[in-house]
């Protein structure tokens, strides 16, 4: 007979995507680690003295600190422990952060698929969140300035530097052009020179830009439109309406 292999312990970080239901006893949980990309956790319920992962850690971009099983040839791994990565109580208890946390991981579930690890995006995205929840200023243009930064760890970053007074910015070839482009995706002159602005947003200067609700509504329609461009199947973002209508005044 053939000896068990030992199970393999790691530390890691995960960042806390997605939630599904896996029958009456267990969960899954699809974060984004540290140490190993896009994984899926099945767990135990978060209810009762069994469970491995409460639900109170549960919450769209919540940052854990974890002790997991991880084998290669798996789909689905295993948490042994967990506990939280830090206090982000505002990032929860506050409407407007609770619906943008919400919107950007169901943007980061669609759009990261990797299942190796790059710690720059990694780092990016737990500066990110610890922005988020410190923020006061600026809070409405958060979503913009983290999709914006977002697309150059996707390698998607629209070319700013063929910008000039006049151009159209073109969403399919993610370039500006002097001439209307001979396909129906591009912006017309104005909604390409704030397309252009908002290429120099972060967050430290997001609080200087200002925005009606309209012109708030059309920047994150052609922002989703451009990636829906350029990841693939990339799918209807379903907390899409929830921004839009929080912003819509």
């Amino acid at each position: 007979m053939h000896a068990k292999a030992p199970v393999m312990l790691y530390k890691t970080k995960g960042i806390v995507l997605h939630t599904l239901p896996y029958n009456d006893k267990y969960i899954i949980i699809n974060m984004y680690t540290e140490d190993f990309g896009r994984v899926s956790y099945l767990t135990s319920g978060t209810h009762g003295k069994r469970a491995k992962v409460s639900r109170a850690l549960l919450l769209p971009l919540s940052l854990l600190d974890m002790e997991v099983e991880h084998l290669n040839n798996r789909d689905i791994h295993r948490i042994r422990e967990a506990r939280s990565g830090g206090s982000f109580m505002r990032l929860h208890s506050h409407p407007v952060k609770n619906a943008i946390a919400l919107f950007l991981a169901e943007i980061l579930y669609r759009v990261i698929q990797e299942r190796e690890c790059n710690r720059q995006l990694f780092d990016y995205l737990c500066r990110s969140i610890t922005w988020l929840e410190i923020a006061d200023a600026g809070v409405a243009n958060f979503h913009l300035a983290f999709l914006f930064q977002l697309s150059v760890y996707l390698g998607i970053r629209p070319n700013g530097r063929s910008y000039a007074p006049g151009c159209f910015f073109d969403l399919l070839n993610g370039v500006f052009t002097d001439r209307i482009p001979a396909h129906d995706l591009y912006l017309n002159k104005e909604e390409s020179v704030v397309f252009q602005r908002l290429l120099r947003i972060n967050y430290e200067n997001m609080a200087v830009y200002s925005f009606t609700g309209p012109e708030r509504t059309d920047i994150i329609r052609h922002i989703i439109q451009y990636y829906r461009l350029h990841v693939a199947d990339f799918p209807e973002i379903k907390s899409l309406a929830v921004m839009q209508s929080l912003f819509s005044d």
